[in-house]
């Protein structure tokens, strides 16, 4: 099991007045096998895990020891324990995020940001997968999905089977109507402001072999 936070959907499903039953169900064992198909013809890997831990164990897998690491802003991340692991210190990865939050600099804090999508290695979470192979992925500023089309050398993408939907405009539909609503009530309580789909990103095809992986998740993770 995934571990539950104060800002897993299931706490803020009230308060953003979603439809869980419509958005947040995970779909028969078929309709998964379909859609990893058809995400493969688009050229991006799909490694299936059975639960979070799984799924933290295939990163730690995939990177290798010494690679600059950089993660976006995800709560399936904090779901599966990606960001407790980051913070023990013991990845024997190099990870841009602690050089952002060690400078004491606005204007050089937010160039190792803006540099932050170029890494190595790029985890984040994403919004929703379509049946027919597309992933999309939404924010407010661009400093995860920034990485996704080009900047990150490689692209790992951690998505619990709870987000895929039928087809490019379900999963559309899905974000205005779900992940949003979840984002902006947790952003309200997080940070005392509302949040916004300002920038995003449709993940159709990957010409780079090897470049994009996509770790799905037996599981209802994140928004």
């Amino acid at each position: 099991m995934a571990k539950t936070t104060q800002y897993s959907a299931v706490n803020l499903i009230a308060e953003a007045g979603v439809d869980p039953k419509k958005w947040n169900i995970l779909p028969a064992p078929e309709v998964v096998e379909r859609t990893i198909q058809e995400i493969e013809k688009r050229g991006i890997k799909v490694i299936v895990a059975e639960n979070g831990a799984e799924a933290l164990s295939v990163i730690k897998k995939i990177i290798p020891p010494g690679a600059e690491v950089m993660n976006g802003s995800s709560t399936t991340l904090i779901e599966i324990g990606y960001e407790e692991f980051i913070a023990t210190g013991q990845s024997g990865w190099n990870p841009v995020h602690k050089k952002i939050t060690a400078e004491n600099d606005a204007g050089k804090r937010a160039e190792l940001r803006r540099k932050s999508v170029a890494a190595d290695y790029f985890i984040s979470g994403a919004n929703a997968v379509a049946g027919t192979g597309e992933i999309v992925g939404c924010d407010a500023g661009g400093s995860r999905v920034g990485a996704w089309p080009f900047a990150a050398g490689h692209l790992i993408l951690v998505v619990g089977t709870n987000k895929i939907v039928p087809t490019l405009h379900d999963a559309l539909d899905r974000i205005h109507n779900y992940a949003y609503q979840l984002e902006n009530a947790r952003a309200t309580k997080a940070y005392g402001t509302s949040s916004v789909i300002g920038k995003c990103v449709i993940l159709a095809h990957e010409k780079s072999e090897g470049r994009v992986t996509l770790i799905l998740v037996k599981e209802a993770l994140g928004y």
